[in-house]
């Protein structure tokens, strides 16, 4: 009796290396907090508000009773 051999090619389930849905969520989520956290820092520290407010003069006005007509 002679002894047949098959090979067979089996895909093997490794860790897809955190490319799925669940993963890609949660590093969105966190990069969004962190930008918040940068931005909001930013912003309380008074740099944010000097770039994009425009800067206020402030202009004396003294306002006077025209002279009458004699």
């Amino acid at each position: 009796m002679s002894k047949v051999v098959v090979e067979r090619d089996v895909p093997v389930v490794t860790d897809d290396g955190g490319s799925n849905t669940a993963s890609n969520f949660i590093w969105a989520l966190a990069f969004i907090i962190v930008v918040g956290l940068i931005v909001g820092a930013l912003y309380y520290s008074g740099f944010l508000r000097r770039v994009t407010q425009p800067t206020q003069h402030k202009v004396d006005v003294t306002v006077q009773q025209p002279a009458s007509n004699p």
